[in-house]
């Protein structure tokens, strides 16, 4: 199941709102590199891992 994480869940100043969703390994690559090159944050394996616990099931809507 592909996997979504969403900036405008975590706290910010920047009020981002960045929604990145794929494979799971996918997601937390391109978050951190998000989140080290946009919000500052350092590339550690303690951000991969809040990263990582913070994805959730993307919603697929099927048309009919």
């Amino acid at each position: 199941m592909r996997k979504v994480v969403d900036c405008r869940e975590m706290p910010s100043e920047m009020n981002c709102s960045l929604a990145i969703s794929g494979e799971e390994d996918e997601v937390v690559r391109a978050a951190t590199e998000h989140a080290v090159s946009v919000h500052g944050h350092t590339d550690s394996k303690e951000l991969r891992d809040q990263i990582r616990a913070g994805l959730k099931d993307e919603l697929v809507l099927q048309h009919t």
